[in-house]
């Protein structure tokens, strides 16, 4: 049975919590599983929250802050400990190619894993497969740092009364999604295009052209915000966002589930972030990240 869920591993920004690991996010996506920041600490947050190394197939580091970073280290030696049998690429900005390549080799260790480096350089196409279209574009902080979306391709979906009405059964329905038309009957008269779910990943960023191009439309917005409104100052001044900036940019792109995650250690109290966020406008489904929980994506 396919999956699609994001399991949360930490929700901290730069100083960690009691209650509060440094980031890191897996997102299950049917048979794959793309690491998003692995923050300091990854490693002992997928054991706690049931997640193996063989469940990675893609890392994607947003820039090289050490509360995104960090723990890619220890989950690149994770990897190849367990021998996981598939290859795993591993997406950074390229302008951070020195630091990747101290975490990796960060220590002595023996490679059996096929680890192939993609490093981001500019906005557009990073990979393209049969599930998904992963995309990455530029955000605004004071490091270089690149947002990722994942786009499913949209399909047909057959419609059975439309299938009935034309009296189309068996292996004619088979026939017409073939070859288009059917006696007369056209595929688009018995079916509709099922839009594709759109995933997107926004970390530490001023408001800025990458932030809405990358929520615009998604399903699931997972995106930071560090601060509460009354500290935009110190958010922009920081290259972070609020949490009534993060819900006004889900508002307005259309986003079904909105994730607030990456808070600052000077709030204690996570009402807070919520209120904000409705207070913002934003009416869809909210969360506000804790440690170990899972998200599942919106039904189709």
């Amino acid at each position: 049975m396919s999956v699609r869920e994001l399991v949360v591993l930490g929700t901290a920004s730069q100083v960690p919590t009691r209650h509060r690991n440094h980031n890191g996010y897996l997102l299950r996506w049917d048979g794959q599983g793309i690491l998003f920041d692995p923050g300091e600490g990854t490693q002992r947050q997928m054991l706690r929250a049931g997640v193996a190394a063989h469940d990675i197939d893609r890392i994607c580091v947003t820039h090289f802050h050490g509360d995104h970073s960090l723990g890619l280290a220890g989950v690149v030696q994770r990897i190849n400990l367990d021998q996981v049998p598939h290859p795993v690429t591993a997406h950074y900005p390229a302008s951070g190619q020195r630091f990747f390549e101290r975490l990796r080799y960060a220590t002595a260790y023996r490679e059996t894993v096929d680890l192939i480096q993609a490093p981001v350089a500019a906005d557009g196409p990073l990979a393209v497969t049969e599930a998904y279209t992963l995309d990455a574009h530029k955000l605004s902080h004071p490091v270089e740092s690149y947002g990722y979306r994942l786009t499913e391709p949209d399909r047909l979906r057959m419609l059975p009364e439309k299938l009935a009405e034309h009296g189309i059964t068996g292996p004619d329905v088979g026939r017409i999604q073939r070859e288009g038309a059917l006696d007369g009957v056209g595929l688009d008269q018995v079916s509709e295009v099922r839009r594709g779910q759109r995933f997107a990943f926004v970390m530490d960023t001023r408001l800025c052209d990458g932030v809405h191009t990358l929520a615009d439309g998604a399903d699931m917005l997972v995106i930071e915000s560090t601060f509460l409104d009354e500290d935009v100052r110190l958010a922009t001044d920081h290259g972070h966002l609020t949490a009534g900036q993060a819900a006004a940019v889900a508002r307005d792109a259309g986003v079904r589930h909105l994730v607030l995650t990456h808070f600052s250690q000077r709030y204690s109290d996570p009402d807070l972030f919520e209120r904000q966020a409705r207070d913002a406008g934003f009416d869809g489904e909210l969360t506000i990240a804790q440690d170990l929980i899972r998200v599942p994506l919106p039904k189709r």
